[in-house]
């Protein structure tokens, strides 16, 4: 049996950016349903990124998403930047406008969203299967879903968000031959702990050694994370806690300097890719977050674009659906990939400058440290590089997460449109 229901968006993914859209649509006054084929223990515990942008920040506080970040995230306000045995540190407030970064984790964003919108009454399904995009060609797209208990369903929408991932369904439902991808791989991964030490730094510490990049991170005062570059098929068994602790005092060493070790909880070694999916929507199907791009580590912004796509297109629907005007849909490709082409740049002239390619020659290395020498000695320079890492924000990016109020009463904000015929009522 097949249970029919329907709803205004089907957001395909329980992810920050998948979660952030429902969060935005629901304070606009529509309704939408989330699946994910995880469960909800594995969403909010699944290690992914940690360091928010300036705008970032002020878009989580804007739309009441913020408080626990306020009480718990970690402010920084500059970065290390390590070669040759010495460190250098770059003050981004100066640099900017005042701008900062927070490193807050995004495990914790996806409690604070999961928990916020099944206190509003949205329908978020975990751990679903068989999922499937059909009529992506008609005003209404339908999804299909098996839940957790085996019933099968099917959904009609206004739109479809795909929020699925790079691996996921729904770049891959678009028409053959619709989708150009760009792409680059590094012949190298990042070797990641988890270690339950207090952080030896009071900044993050991005440092290249002729042995290969190291960075040092936090996620809590009591919490560090750190990572090493490794080759781009390494095993992690290789890599016993006493050798990896090692390699990072070696890496990351100047004198008068201790790093300290602790308990390491988790490892995982991930490769580095950049890839770019264009177009980002097909009809009523919109892309975003991991599912249209991906970036490497080395700048933080994956989840920083992510978040800003569901911004996007939260505005976007909006007036598709409410109004029937399609000028923000039709731009919303274009709207994306101005910002990802930006911070893929970014992030590929970061992770350039910073690791050992093991192809790389003598002029190559000495390129590297030409470029680094520049960017600490040059106010330009090193203003280039903390106006893009903190978030190099457009005019119009805090009003694009203003609220435009929904039909219903203030106080139905956030819940579900009294009256309507949404997924979950089975």
């Amino acid at each position: 049996m097949t249970v029919s229901s329907r709803t205004q968006v089907g957001i395909v993914g329980a992810g920050p950016a998948g979660l952030l859209l429902s969060h935005l649509l629901a304070m606009r006054g529509i309704d939408s349903i989330v699946i994910e084929n995880r469960s909800r223990a594995y969403c909010e515990a699944r290690q992914r990124a940690g360091l928010l942008e300036a705008g970032t920040v002020e878009l989580l506080r804007a739309v009441g998403l913020g408080e626990r970040m306020d009480a718990e995230g970690l402010e920084h306000g500059g970065i290390y930047l390590q070669f040759e045995g010495e460190r250098h540190h770059l003050d981004f407030r100066d640099l900017t406008d005042g701008r900062w970064v927070t490193i807050y984790a995004q495990t914790e964003i996806v409690k604070d969203m999961i928990k916020a919108r099944l206190e509003a009454g949205a329908v978020i399904e975990f751990e679903v299967s068989d999922t499937e995009l059909a009529e992506l060609d008609a005003d209404q797209p339908v999804l299909r879903f098996t839940d957790s208990a085996g019933v099968r369903h099917e959904v009609r929408c206004d739109a479809v968000a795909g929020c699925d991932g790079f691996h996921g369904i729904c770049r891959d439902s678009m028409p053959a031959g619709l989708v150009t991808v760009a792409e680059r791989g590094y012949p190298y991964s990042w070797l990641g702990i988890l270690a339950t030490v207090p952080p030896s730094t009071d900044e993050l510490i991005y440092a290249r050694h002729e042995d290969g990049f190291a960075l040092h991170t936090m996620r809590t005062p009591h919490v560090s994370r750190l990572y090493l570059q490794v080759p781009a098929d390494e095993d992690i068994a290789r890599w016993p806690d006493v050798r990896i602790w090692s390699e990072l005092q070696h890496r990351l060493g100047v004198p008068g300097w201790d790093l300290k070790e602790g308990p390491i909880t988790e490892k995982a070694i991930s490769p580095m890719r950049s890839f770019v999916a264009s177009p980002m929507r097909y009809r009523r199907l919109f892309l975003a977050g991991d599912a249209a791009h991906i970036v490497p580590p080395t700048g933080a912004k994956g989840l920083n674009l992510a978040l800003a796509d569901v911004t996007v297109l939260a505005r976007a629907l909006t007036q598709l659906l409410r109004e029937g005007q399609a000028e923000l849909a039709d731009a919303y490709s274009d709207t994306c990939l101005g910002r990802v082409w930006r911070a893929t740049h970014f992030s590929w002239w970061m992770t350039s400058m910073l690791h050992v390619d093991p192809d790389t020659d003598r002029f190559g290395a000495a390129l590297q440290l030409s470029q680094l020498r520049y960017v600490i000695s040059s106010r330009a320079a090193a203003t280039t590089l903390a106006e893009n890492y903190t978030g190099y924000l457009p005019l119009s990016w805090l009003s694009e997460a203003q609220v435009v109020p929904g039909p219903q009463g203030p106080g139905e904000q956030c819940g579900q449109r009294p009256g309507h015929s949404g997924v979950g009522e089975r």
